[in-house]
């Protein structure tokens, strides 16, 4: 069986046990905001927690392509899912590109069975997508850090056993991104108060991606070793650009939930359309009808090409932060229209829990702020652009 077959198949497998143990789930377990932990158990035994981290760590060593598609499938049941597995992606993506041998020998194995999940922590209070604005700083004391400040919006905050975690180590660095350093914190799960650490629960109240906790982390002379550090002491200083490294890989992952969405919203208005009737016969073959389906399945597949050409890139070890930012930009945006689309076919079932495209609809927005917000992605778009096309002389 060559690769190709077998990466196929991989995913005509999760393909198959979303359409078997997730959709019919989803959205009671949406609605009631409740931890799919039985899905979770179950996606522990796919391997989905360790879907990039090599074999020889316990993963299934595929690359960010394949992991895309499988993201792509996972948010067409449930666009939670894939966030509770992302703060594990982007985890073993730093530990396995800036990590210690320590770092990874012994964390990686552990994350990959999903015996401990993850948690990615750079956003704070006043301090979004202007990430060199952070507070939270981490001062040395011997052999230890002591961490001071408040994270906010941590997926997986409160179940995390690892958290990667942004401070400020020289708070004078000028420019300030050459004073900060990422941590890979320790801690015992789904426990709320630790010396020097609260995390509030429940956790931050949210219009969709119900399911998976957000939180805030608040430190407050918490300790961590200084072997922590992401990197060791090559690390010290190095964190900002560690943690945009991560952010671009976790743009691919938005960037296919949204894909996957707007997929989701798609495939249930066609089913609606062609059994609701009005005025005699199924409403697609209205033309009003027709015309909407007809720019939601081009949004949809737009999205999954320019998700997959952005993760082949990045596979690929190319630069890839321009196709990234256009593929998260894209594709989340289709997700939002398609989901609007989707309620609009479906009338007032649309806005109806009985029906899915109420939750299509409220869980899209967050795709559009996640991972840098697409304001933010259209700066970098342009940006790039203009850094691959600078001016001729002569023109």
């Amino acid at each position: 069986m060559t690769a190709a077959v077998e990466q196929t198949e991989i995913v005509a497998t999760i393909r198959e046990w979303v359409d078997r143990e997730v959709i019919p789930v989803a959205s009671e377990l949406e609605h009631a905001d409740e931890f799919p932990a039985e899905l979770v158990a179950q996606m522990r035994e796919l391997g989905l927690f360790g879907v990039t981290i090599p074999e020889e760590h316990g993963g299934l060593g595929l690359g960010l392509d394949i992991y895309a598609l499988i993201v792509i499938e996972l948010s067409r049941g449930w666009a939670t899912l894939p966030g509770i597995v992302n703060g594990s992606f982007i985890a073993s993506y730093l530990l396995r590109h800036f990590g210690t041998a320590e770092q990874r020998e012994r964390l990686l194995p552990l994350l990959a069975a999903g015996e401990v999940r993850a948690a990615f922590s750079m956003t704070e209070p006043h301090a979004g997508s202007d990430v060199q604005s952070i507070r939270t700083t981490a001062t040395r004391e011997g052999d230890d850090y002591v961490v001071s400040g408040q994270k906010l919006w941590v997926t997986n905050g409160w179940r995390s056993g690892i958290v990667l975690l942004l401070a400020k180590t020289d708070a004078a660095a000028d420019p300030p991104h050459t004073g900060m350093t990422g941590f890979v914190i320790e801690k015992e799960p789904e426990v709320s108060e630790l010396p020097g650490l609260t995390i509030p629960m429940p956790g931050m109240r949210k219009l969709g991606y119900h399911g998976v906790e957000s939180t805030e982390l608040v430190f407050d002379g918490f300790r961590t070793p200084a072997s922590s550090v992401l990197g060791g002491d090559a690390g010290v200083g190095q964190g900002f650009k560690y943690f945009m490294s991560g952010i671009e890989v976790g743009r691919v992952n938005v960037a296919a939930r949204g894909a996957g969405l707007a997929q989701a919203a798609l495939d249930d208005a066609l089913r609606y359309a062609q059994q609701r009737e009005a005025f005699g016969k199924p409403i697609a073959h209205h033309q009003a009808v027709q015309l909407m389906l007809a720019k939601m399945a081009t949004r949809a597949e737009a999205a999954r090409l320019m998700v997959a050409q952005a993760a082949e890139r990045k596979a690929a070890g190319e630069r890839a932060d321009l196709e990234a930012g256009m593929a998260k930009y894209f594709a989340t945006e289709a997700a939002q229209e398609n989901a609007l689309d989707a309620m609009r076919i479906h009338g007032g079932f649309g806005y109806s829990p009985e029906f899915r495209p109420e939750r299509y609809y409220r869980d899209a927005p967050l795709l559009l702020i996640g991972e840098g917000s697409n304001e933010i992605q259209q700066l970098v778009i342009a940006r790039r652009l203009l850094e691959r096309h600078p001016p001729t002389s002569g023109a």
